[in-house]
């Protein structure tokens, strides 16, 4: 009690003196109307702060507010960790042993051995030969007999040897090759052409054309056009006295009107005549070499000399123009005539 009248006393300047002991309290009176409020006193030290009490609901949001401020720049990107190392590869797990090796089966037995096929582009030929296919090691007997084989625009080589001919060989096809080897001789053995060219764009090349007697007749005779013939050696018999009066043997003869054949690089002796070109044949005679004849008989053709040689014994004449040859070109300058084949001896009948 004491303490309660020191509270009053000193909160309300309240006079304790003479209070008795206190009487039972009385029901409470009505709360009398509130004062007006004092002055705020000065603010005491802060107390201990108390529990959190239980969050409130929220309330509603407001709808002031002030503008959104501008956005921040975007910090630096920080600097990408240190890739973790890689783990580390298993081992291989060891091969299983391998199998054994079965048996090997028994071999079949060996199949027929095949024929090498002849190729009819590609003909060999060997006098004297027996049941020849045209191979180079099982060569045809005969140049007819390739002849009759031979595709157009093939091969034919004639190896060495001797090859009679008593009846022509035709050679009827185009573009077709007859070369022949070191000592390849064709004998021509009765009255007849030896070697007959019909067909077009043929070559005849590195043959011996010659008889065993002084026939009146060519060793090689051109019916065909643009045929070459070049490299080839045409010689006859050895007949006695004065050329004049010789078997007429030739080495070759142009078919009439015939058409840009070449006769080239040959070589022609002991023989009446080397060629004789009959009218309207044409072509180029060169870089042959003639000798012990009676040259080249010039019948109303049209060929081009050049390059022509004469050996010993020499020609009666190297070049002699029948009458009806004509006075103009490839004839027109007989001193050109002479100076382009080796000063030619030439025989101007026209």
């Amino acid at each position: 009690m004491n303490n309660c009248c020191g509270f009053l006393k000193q909160k309300y300047n309240f006079n304790c003196q003479g209070i008795g002991p206190a009487g039972p309290r009385g029901f409470s009176g009505p709360t009398g109307a509130t004062g007006a409020t004092g002055p705020t006193g000065a603010t005491g030290p802060t107390g201990p702060t108390g529990a959190t009490g239980p969050t409130g609901a929220t309330g509603p949001a407001g709808t002031g507010g002030g503008p959104t401020g501008p956005t921040g720049a975007t910090g630096a990107t920080g600097l990408a960790g240190a890739t973790g190392a890689t783990g580390v590869t298993g081992a291989t797990g060891a091969t299983g042993p391998t199998g054994a090796t079965g048996a090997t089966g028994p071999t079949g037995p060996t199949g027929p051995t095949g024929t090498l096929g002849v190729n009819n582009s590609m003909l060999y030929v060997r006098s004297g030969t027996v049941g020849g296919t045209g191979t180079q090691d099982n060569p045809l007997p005969t140049i007819e007999d390739a002849l009759d084989l031979i595709n157009d625009n093939g091969f034919i080589v004639v190896l060495s040897g001797t090859y009679p001919v008593p009846s022509t060989i035709n050679l009827n096809k185009n573009n077709i090759t007859i070369s022949g080897k070191p000592g390849s001789v064709i004998l021509v053995t009765a009255n007849t052409v030896g070697f007959l060219i019909n067909g077009e764009g043929n070559v005849l090349e590195g043959l011996t054309f010659t008889s065993d007697n002084a026939y009146p007749s060519e060793l090689l005779q051109i019916g065909g056009n643009n045929n070459i013939v070049r490299q080839n050696i045409f010689y006859g018999p050895t007949q006695a006295g004065s050329s004049e009066f010789w078997v007429a043997n030739r080495g070759i003869v142009t078919q009439g009107s015939t058409l840009n054949n070449w006769i080239d690089g040959n070589i022609f002796y002991s023989l009446r005549q080397a060629g004789y070109l009959n009218p309207n044949s044409t072509g180029f005679i060169t870089h042959n070499v003639v000798f012990n004849t009676r040259g080249w008989v010039v019948d109303q053709a049209l060929f081009q000399f050049s390059g022509n040689s004469w050996g010993s014994p020499s020609n009666a004449v190297d070049i002699a123009l029948l009458a009806g040859t004509t006075t103009s070109s490839p004839y027109d300058s007989l001193t050109e005539l002479q100076e382009n084949n080796s000063s030619a001896t030439i025989s101007d009948q026209r």
